[in-house]
């Protein structure tokens, strides 16, 4: 069961290395049985601070199979809530610790990124330290963007089928290229490593292990890194603490935590579980609640909780939530929320909650929107097709969207993309709507993009598809002319 806490909308799990390593010998078990990948993120404060003004980032991030604190930031900002962390979990000891564990239990592995040598001379290095150690393959690609990367990379991974793919593109770039394409690789286990190789090779020193377990790394990197580091710390360490007081107020706003088990309800109605909280949820009750939610779960593919009774739900008790949610979508079923009392949904608005989670009325209403059916495209003013884009375009939904926008060009090339249920774009869903605007002007058509929420909008013009595709307030000012 994992124990997530949430920290500046970015859900940490709360382990220590041995655990961490259990868990990765789960995900490549179930990988291998599954052919299904799992995402591994090292987070630190420069993760969180980023993930706040980067809707793609946050979102990966909250939906990683493993979150561990890399920075000691995050491992002080739990202490300050009063939900210290088992331990510290880094990129930095994580990897050698793999090594060891895969030459012991056969696991393969494939280094991917760094400068030139470097991820080679890493991997010769923790081969020679641990014999039997199988590496899969080494690869360094030329720099691009995400969306630019060679195919050719993929092909080799496939080709190489590793257990285990370390990837060292540096934060958010090694992120957002695990999330595009890991149901394009059948690699049990994806790790986003950052700067790890140059570590091991010897490239970048590391600091002394006393200033390592005090907390002071840091200090000795901006020492041997001042001209690289200074401004990236001060702008994280600005960001992280401004927000992070933020949080440290709301959360300490509820009355303290009581021992007593949180009063829970569950009924089911056809494939789905509502289960409804009364009173608070937090430290002392989330452990229950989520194994409540678990039971729920493994009798209906669909969740709702309702909080219309609920009272306080703190980081733990959030954690709890993004975990049955995570357990819900990876089994094909999905979580909705009701009757959020104001409060409730301002905390889980602040911690960027509101995008991962639909927000219902009543259960009722949630109910009925589990038999909407997603509205058909509509051609307006005998030119323009107008295609409704689901709720999260990203890996998980974007074949089917490019399924129907092949099916949309046949009928005309003049698109219009409605974003207006869209709360989640990611580099997939760029990627097919790259692909698109390719198609309708090769036929010497155009698509158009409308009612794009801020969230969308600002991953838009991350990747300059504003200036590909016009962007337009509403889909009537889109489809004239």
């Amino acid at each position: 069961m994992r124990k997530l806490i949430l920290i500046l909308g970015v859900p940490i799990d709360d382990l220590t290395m041995d655990e961490a390593l259990a868990r990765v010998d789960e995900f490549v078990a179930n990988g291998r049985a599954q052919q299904r990948s799992h995402q591994i993120a090292t987070v630190n404060a420069d993760f969180v601070v980023k993930a706040l003004h980067d809707p793609e980032l946050r979102g990966i991030l909250q939906e990683a199979d493993m979150a561990t604190a890399d920075g000691m930031p995050l491992v002080w900002g739990a202490r300050a809530l009063g939900l210290p962390l088992e331990g510290r979990v880094t990129g930095a000891d994580m990897v050698p610790a793999l090594a060891e564990r895969a030459a012991q239990k056969g696991y393969s592995l494939y280094f991917l990124g760094a400068a030139p040598g470097v991820a080679a001379r890493a991997a010769e290095i923790l081969q020679a330290q641990h014999p039997g150690l199988q590496i899969a393959g080494v690869l360094s690609p030329p720099k691009s963007t995400v969306l630019e990367m060679d195919t050719a990379v993929l092909d080799d991974i496939r080709a190489a089928q590793p257990d285990i793919l370390l990837v060292a593109f540096g934060n958010p770039k090694q992120e957002k290229w695990i999330a595009m394409h890991r149901h394009d690789l059948p690699v049990p286990v994806m790790i986003g490593v950052g700067g790890t190789f140059d570590f091991i090779a010897g490239k970048t020193r590391r600091a002394p292990e006393w200033m390592q377990k005090s907390g002071l790394e840091w200090l000795f990197r901006l020492a041997n890194e001042p001209r690289r580091l200074w401004k990236r710390y001060v702008v994280d360490m600005a960001g992280f603490s401004s927000f992070f007081v933020r949080q440290w107020w709301l959360m300490r706003q509820g009355s303290k935590p009581s021992p007593v088990l949180p009063t829970t309800d569950v009924a089911l109605l056809g494939d789905t579980a509502v289960l409804t909280l009364l009173g608070r949820l937090d430290i002392s009750n989330h452990k229950a609640f989520a194994a409540k939610g678990r039971e729920a779960l493994a009798v209906a593919p669909r969740l709702i909780i309702n909080l219309a009774q609920a009272e306080f739900i703190d980081s733990t008790g959030m954690g709890a939530l993004v975990g049955l949610r995570k357990q819900a979508v990876d089994a094909g079923g999905e979580v909705t929320l009701t009757a959020v009392p104001d409060a409730i949904h301002r905390a889980l608005s602040m911690m960027r909650l509101d995008r991962l989670f639909e927000m219902l009325p009543s259960v009722d209403e949630a109910m009925q929107h589990q038999q909407h059916t997603p509205p058909a495209p509509q051609m307006v003013n005998g030119r323009w097709l107008v295609l409704p884009m689901p709720r999260r375009l990203d890996a998980d939904t974007a074949a089917a969207f490019w399924q129907m926008a092949q099916s949309s060009l046949q009928q005309s090339r003049y698109l219009a993309l409605d974003f207006a249920a869209t709360v989640f774009l990611a580099s997939a869903g760029l990627a097919v709507m790259g692909k698109l605007h390719r198609e309708a002007q090769a036929q010497g058509g155009e698509v158009r993009l409308a009612n794009c929420a801020p969230d969308v909008q600002q991953t838009l013009k991350t990747v300059n598809f504003d200036k590909m595709m016009p962007l337009f307030a509403n889909v009537q000012a889109a489809t004239k002319a």
